[in-house]
């Protein structure tokens, strides 16, 4: 019988190191306790491998990235897979910036993340090595709909397969591949995209998925990324008159913090494509 990967969560309440952005460093915490993980922040170089050793997992979040930090997530990230602990990095604006690009496809190289998570721009842009994304967001063009959806999962799966590691697209449709298979999950709501940092909580709850879940890493990725947009869609049908987006950030969490393994089940939409 498959356990739910919030069920295994819950029971093994994995220590997650997060060296994330200070956009949303509380968010990030506060969903890791949502789901029933523990967070630490530590991002100096001093003491990046002797927290990474403590923790079960690592998150590797490059969304402020400055000089002070870039060593600390190679320590850390070296470190983390010496000791064999799944790392996930998400390259926020991967193609913005020269540093931003060049430090994303170093951690790449370098680290070997379990898990790679961002949007389709991010992910394009560590696969030809530049790009021209608009900030953090993923560009219009690059968009995964259901007219490209198998030219798009057929990229994913080239990336996993050439990486080594798992491809999680996160958008309107997520695709999730470990260079194999791939799966579709059509959970979330547009109005995510209001709430500054979804994608760097989801990315978070990975790192503790992962540490959670060991044997069956694909499926743990895909569930929870599913996980995340039944929280923004459960989150939206409890709004209320007068909520805007910042009631919207806290329901997410909320919903999270609340949701079961059987809403987990009943609410997933994920096909393999």
């Amino acid at each position: 019988m498959h356990t739910s990967i919030i069920d295994q969560i819950r029971r093994t309440t994995p220590l997650v190191h997060c060296i994330t952005n200070y956009v949303t460093v509380n968010d990030v915490a506060n969903v890791l306790l949502a789901i029933g993980a523990r967070p630490i922040m530590a991002d100096d170089p001093a003491e990046a491998e002797e927290i990474t050793a403590l923790c079960a997992g690592l998150c590797i979040n490059i969304g402020t990235l400055n000089a002070r930090t870039i060593p600390s997530m190679l320590l850390a990230g070296k470190h983390a897979r010496a000791l064999g602990h799944p790392i996930v990095l998400d390259p926020v604006g991967a193609g913005a910036s020269k540093l931003r690009t060049e430090t994303a496809l170093q951690i790449l190289d370098e680290v070997r993340p379990a898990v790679v998570r961002g949007n389709i721009s991010e992910i394009r842009t560590l696969a030809v090595g530049s790009g021209s994304t608009q900030g953090v967001d993923a560009s219009a063009a690059d968009a995964v709909t259901e007219e490209n959806l198998a030219e798009a999962a057929a990229f994913v799966r080239g990336f996993a397969a050439r990486t080594g590691c798992i491809a999680a697209v996160t958008g309107a449709i997520d695709l999730v591949s470990d260079g194999t298979d791939c799966y579709a999950v059509r959970n979330g709501r547009p109005e995510m995209g209001q709430v500054t940092g979804t994608g760097c909580q989801l990315s978070a709850l990975l790192a503790a998925a992962l540490a959670s879940a060991p044997v069956a890493p694909l499926s743990a990725v895909t569930e929870t990324a599913a996980l995340m947009g039944i929280a923004g869609e459960l989150a939206r049908a409890r709004m209320e008159e007068h909520d805007g987006n910042a009631s919207y950030r806290t329901r997410i969490i909320d919903a999270i913090c609340c949701m079961t393994a059987q809403e987990l089940a009943d609410h997933a939409k994920i096909t393999s494509v």
